[in-house]
């Protein structure tokens, strides 16, 4: 019974984050769509290919080929190059219901991504550090804009 006490009382995840990229919003927001779609990888640089379909509806899902995968969410709001706001469980495979927001701003030759993340259900221990791997995919999204700008 206290097992099952201690989760229940682990149930939200919420991490914010500001990305500064040397990169126009536009370069910017095709990185970002890049790099959680088919560019997208693990911190130990394994290739973990995505789909995301980049239309309001759209899913966002990884395919093992052969009609095998795990659906990670659905796009919620898109509004390019501004906003992307994906709902879904995303990883865990729990009764669990994560909202990501991605907002884009530029200013002074910069691009700001203003990123969070809120999870809210069943949130077991092995899923609750997830924000070294935010870090790297974001890290990922600026090395691939600022890549980009310079061609």
């Amino acid at each position: 019974m206290s097992s099952t006490a201690l989760l229940l009382e682990q149930t939200t995840i919420h991490i914010e984050q500001q990305i500064e990229v040397r990169a126009s919003i536009d370069t910017t927001f095709a990185a970002l769509l890049d790099q959680l779609g088919p560019y997208n990888e693990t911190d130990a640089n394994k290739p973990m290919p995505m789909k995301l379909e980049a239309w309001p509806g759209g899913r966002w899902y990884r395919d093992l080929g052969d009609n095998n995968g795990h659906f990670w969410g659905t796009v919620q709001a898109i509004k390019k190059p501004t906003l992307l706001e994906i709902c879904g469980p995303l990883f865990m495979s729990n009764p669990v219901m994560t909202n990501l927001q991605y907002r884009l701003k530029e200013s002074g030759g910069l691009t700001v991504i203003t990123f969070r993340h809120q999870s809210f259900g069943l949130i077991l221990e092995e899923y609750r550090d997830v924000k070294q791997g935010w870090n790297y995919i974001h890290e990922k999204v600026r090395q691939r804009a600022e890549s980009s700008r310079q061609r």
